[in-house]
Formats: structure tokens, C-alpha cells, sequence
């Protein structure tokens, strides 16, 4: 017998046809996922540069977007004021008012509020505590994030002590409050009147200094913030300013109020 009889994969057909290799779509698959990774890789490096990709530019538009709508609110304040004065002056022209009328009206706008006052005048100064702030006394746990900011109580508890304590006007920052003034805090961060402050805050009040002074020290909600002074660091100044004028209220003194629909 032959050497080509006895050969592996022969037969009475002949020679077996060569095995052709499989089509494998998961490999081709695999590969393409290899290399779009390879690109975004690539992609966020040049894009980067060196930066945070991570960082949340939502906040800082809307950081944007509250202190433009602040500016916005006080030059819309300041303009209200101008157009006030305009239609005084139109007004004093008047013959037809009295004199008795117009000392019932400038009464009026003094005790609203929208006219300047002069007078001798108490600052209280707030500020938060140092980043690194320590319990400075024994027995007083370690600080919170929460004990070391300004909140919206601290200011109130200083207005209202002020009023308590005989004030004719109060100053919070660069506006003068009114009876519908609402002190109040969002964060870190004042928002009074449609405008927004952060930290320091500073708070005139035109009366008599000593008496004013009597009455910060009286305050139960005072003293409690005085311990968060003394043991945590937050920011307290109480000091005579002499003789100040605080401006007159600028902005609107329309109520607003809902009305039952019919």
C-alpha cells in the first residue's frame, strides 16, 4: 500500500477541503469598545488641561444669576428713589395742599421710614467665625459648621433688641428698614429687600447709644450667641458712631396680598 493511502483525512473522495476560520462579531465588537475608550480618554485630557472637569458650573451660573438680579434690584431701588423725589417736588408746587398737610405728611414719611434721619448712632458688627476655629473653653465639644456661621435669628435678635431698646431707625448694611422689612438668611448669605450680602453685617441703629447698648445686653437670644463668641470665635463689635444720617427707604411700599378668587 501507498503512503498517500494511509494518509490522514483522505478517502475515496479525495483529499478533506481546508477548515476556513469563523466569523467572530464579538472580537470586532470588543475592539471598537477598546478604542472609543482610548478616545474619550485622549479627549478629556486636552480638554482638561489640568482642571477639575468635576466642577458644578450650575452653581456658579446661579451664583451669576443672584447677584445680577441684585445689582438689577438696586438700580431699580435707586431709580424709585429718584422718581419719589421728582413727584415731591411736583407736589410742593401744589397750591392747593396745606401747611398743615404737609407737616402730617413729613411726619408720615419720618416715622415710615422713607425719609434720611440724623442722629447719634450704635453699630453691631456679625461675622463668622475663623475656618479653623477650636472650642477656646473646657467642656464645650468640638465646633460644628453649623456654630461657626451667622444665622438669620443672630440679626433678628440684634434688630429687635435695637427697637427694643428705643432705636427711631435702623440701618441693616446700606438699607434702611421699614415696618414690612424682613430679615433673612438663605445659606450663608442676607437677602433683604431683593438684594443679597454676605458677611460681615453690619447694623446702625440711630437712638440713644446707651440705652441701645442696655438693650443688646439684655437680649436672652444675645447672650446665647455671646457663648458661641467666647467658645467658637464667631464675630461681635458693638461700637458708639457718633452722629450718622441713615438714608431713607428707596423701594416699594405697596402691600402685596392674595385676594379670594371668585
Amino acid at each position: 500500500m501507498s503512503n498517500s493511502a494511509d494518509s490522514p483525512g483522505t478517502g475515496a473522495m479525495g483529499s478533506a477541503p481546508a477548515r476556513r476560520p469563523r466569523f467572530r462579531p464579538v472580537r470586532i465588537l470588543t475592539a471598537g469598545v477598546f478604542a472609543l475608550a482610548g478616545l474619550i480618554f485622549v479627549t478629556s485630557f486636552n480638554t482638561a488641561k489640568g482642571t477639575d472637569l468635576r466642577t458644578d458650573t450650575s452653581l456658579l451660573k446661579l451664583s451669576d444669576l443672584i447677584q445680577e438680579r441684585s445689582r438689577k434690584n438696586q438700580g431699580l431701588d435707586e431709580s424709585n428713589a429718584t422718581l419719589r423725589h421728582r413727584v415731591e417736588s411736583l407736589a410742593e408746587g401744589d397750591d392747593g395742599s396745606t401747611r398743615a398737610q404737609d407737616r402730617r405728611l413729613g411726619g408720615l414719611e419720618k416715622s415710615a421710614g422713607t425719609e434720611r434721619l440724623t442722629g447719634k448712632a450704635v453699630t453691631v458688627t456679625l461675622n463668622d467665625a475663623p475656618p479653623n476655629a477650636t472650642a477656646k473653653l473646657p467642656g464645650y465639644p468640638p465646633p460644628q459648621p453649623d456654630y461657626l456661621v451667622i444665622h438669620q435669628q443672630d440679626l433678628q435678635a440684634v434688630v429687635n433688641a435695637l427697637w427694643h431698646g428705643g432705636a427711631r431707625g435702623i440701618k441693616v448694611m446700606d438699607q434702611r428698614l421699614i415696618s414690612t422689612s424682613a430679615v433673612r438668611c438663605v445659606g450663608n448669605t442676607l437677602i433683604l429687600q431683593g438684594r443679597v450680602y454676605s458677611p460681615p453685617y453690619k447694623i446702625t441703629a440711630v437712638g440713644d447709644p446707651e440705652r441701645l447698648k442696655q438693650a443688646l445686653a439684655a437680649s436672652k437670644a444675645i447672650q446665647n450667641y455671646m457663648v458661641y463668641v467666647n467658645v467658637y470665635g464667631l464675630g461681635w463689635d458693638v461700637a458708639d458712631e457718633g452722629t450718622v444720617t441713615l438714608p431713607g427707604y428707596t423701594g416699594t411700599v405697596d402691600l402685596h396680598y392674595a385676594t379670594p378668587v371668585k
